[in-house]
């Protein structure tokens, strides 16, 4: 049976698990769990930073296509560390070498980053994603 971060991880749809996953201790299961409840909050979630050019890119381009997302600005959350340990949580469920903002959910399930987000709308998937999730209802 799979322990509390991944299935945290799974419920946010996270391809990539932390190697360690499976030996997290107690506090990195609460930030990967809040992590999952934050991610399915809305049918879009985008964990930025404040001063993040690629976050106000991803941001800019969700709005234009008339999503609106909940962005959580993780450098302005009440205590800082919260907002760096959910920060260091979501950088565990990218692929290595990724920025770790933004972060993009869309239906609870994790998209990823400013790249992955660009190519499905350069490919044509990123409307039907949000429109499957009930972001978009054109």
């Amino acid at each position: 049976m799979a322990d509390a971060a991944a299935e945290a991880m799974m419920v946010s749809g996270a391809p990539h698990s932390h190697p360690h996953s499976h030996h997290a201790p107690p506090s990195a299961l609460a930030v990967y769990e809040r992590v999952a409840r934050m991610a399915s909050g809305n049918a879009v979630v985008v964990f930025s930073a404040s001063g993040c050019c690629m976050c106000h890119v991803v941001k800019r381009l969700l709005l234009g296509l008339g999503v609106g997302p909940t962005v959580y600005e993780l450098d302005q959350m009440a205590g800082a560390a919260g907002g760096r340990e959910i920060q260091a949580a979501l950088a565990q469920l990218l692929p290595p070498g990724q920025p770790p903002v933004p972060v993009v959910f869309v239906g609870g399930r994790l998209l990823g980053g400013v790249e992955k987000v660009m190519a499905c709308h350069i490919n044509g998937t990123l409307v039907p994603l949000l429109k499957q999730a009930g972001a978009l209802w054109l």
